[in-house]
């Protein structure tokens, strides 16, 4: 069975840093592309990072410099570095996995049942 457990979410100030893990089983992580979505209320969910097999990175503009996607195929592992985070940040994360296509487009997608992150004023 397929899970992505998503963790490290939490309450930070403005200008501060976190860190979400993504650990995933059931599946062979090491040829899947993984993705971070994010959803705040009112909002629809949006693409926030991805990385493909091979290593390649791809981020929404207003993460860009900010964020940074990594994953550890040794321990099933997909990463979220988030520095200088913005109130604007504030949102639901998930991880997400697709054996072929690595894009933000919402199909093939096993989903994590997210982490909640909120930045402070």
């Amino acid at each position: 069975q397929v899970q992505l457990v998503e963790s490290g979410g939490g309450s930070v100030q403005a200008g501060g840093s976190l860190r979400l893990s993504c650990a995933a089983s059931g599946f062979t992580y090491s040829t899947y592309c993984m993705l971070w979505f994010r959803q705040a209320p009112g909002k629809e969910r949006e693409g926030v990072a991805n990385i493909t097999i091979g290593g390649t990175t791809r981020y929404v503009d207003s993460v860009k410099g900010r964020f940074t996607i990594s994953r550890d195929n040794a321990k099933n592992t997909l990463y979220l570095q988030m520095n200088s985070l913005k109130p604007e940040d504030t949102a639901m994360y998930y991880c997400a996995a697709r054996l072929t296509g690595c894009s933000f487009i919402n199909n093939r997608l096993y989903w994590g049942q997210g982490t909640q992150v909120t930045v402070s004023s």
